[in-house]
């Protein structure tokens, strides 16, 4: 039905618009799409007049889209506004839901590590205006005096920057000299140079994931559980940011939550740890993961 494709449409017009970059397999997998359904949503976004931007391997919408930015000056803060409501909402009781919900609305559409400080607006944003100019162009950039804790030096690199990070307090970019793509952070640049030189590695270019249990990986593996209202309720405790991966599930005492891991590791530990609260769900690789885990510490028990 039309209200269906209509449904879909809007929510990945959502998702496109947040203050972050969705993957190809990620979009589909939250709108239950094929890849071939997906190209015909954006090329329509496209004919609307929005600005579809691709990051590496990861799409968004461009903030000054015609439609958008008619709609953003409508309902959003400035920057200054923004910056003072988030501050006032720091000082308040964080116990308060109503609140929370508030502060995390406001951390997924505005950059707050950049515009809450002084500092980082004066120096960093500069070299933040620079690196998304190359990004925007397709143009190589020199990080000036870059400091390398693990080198213990500072030295210039050339580099293609293709995708900034982390409340834009980094930048993965791929390095021709070393043939590898790294993780810079804006604040070891002293400066930062546009070239006039064009990418020639794209094909190359491999985004950095990092998943809410803070592992980092290029790769990203889907989880699929079902939860109980312990580990639902511990799960939002711990893991603020696993509220947008949690679905209400029919029978109104459990949730399901689907989320992209870089490794199981981090949701393998939170599934042990409340094991009889939780359900694997259609994640083989997972399922096994956590048998080998269980037949480990059953090894280790049993010395």
């Amino acid at each position: 039905m039309r209200h269906d494709k209509l449904e879909r449409e809007l929510e990945l017009l959502q998702l496109l618009a947040e203050n972050r970059s969705y993957s190809v397999p990620m979009l589909c997998q939250r709108l239950g799409i094929s890849r071939r359904n997906l190209y015909y949503y954006l090329e329509f976004f496209r004919d609307c007049g929005f600005v579809v931007e691709k990051h590496g391997q990861c799409y968004s919408i461009d903030r000054s889209s015609p439609y958008f930015s008619r709609l953003f000056d409508r309902v959003a803060f400035t920057e200054t506004e923004a910056v003072a409501l988030r501050q006032l909402l720091s000082q308040a009781d964080s116990r308060n839901t109503v609140l929370e919900g508030i502060r995390r609305k406001l951390d997924r559409f505005y950059d707050f590590d950049i515009l809450a400080n002084a500092h980082l607006r004066q120096q960093a944003a500069r070299h933040v205006a620079t690196i998304y100019e190359a990004i925007k162009l397709r143009q190589m950039v020199v990080l000036k005096g870059y400091s390398s804790p693990h080198s213990q030096s500072q030295r210039d690199r050339v580099v293609e920057p293709f995708m900034l990070m982390n409340g834009n307090n980094e930048v993965r970019c791929y390095e021709p000299a070393s043939q590898m793509n790294k993780t810079f952070k804006i604040a070891r640049m002293s400066d930062v140079q546009l070239l006039d030189l064009r990418w020639s590695h794209e094909d190359c270019h491999r985004q950095m994931f990092t998943d809410i249990f803070m592992f980092s990986d290029e790769r990203q593996l889907p989880v699929s559980l079902r939860l109980g209202r312990l580990a639902h309720d511990v799960l939002l405790e711990e893991y603020p940011r696993a509220q947008r991966y949690v679905e209400p599930a029919d029978d109104g005492d459990h949730w399901r939550l689907q989320l992209p891991v870089c490794s199981y590791r981090g949701i393998g530990r939170f599934v042990l740890g409340l094991y009889s609260d939780i359900d694997i769900l259609a994640t083989d690789d997972f399922r096994q993961y956590i048998r080998q885990q269980i037949k480990s510490m059953e090894e280790k028990s049993s010395d």
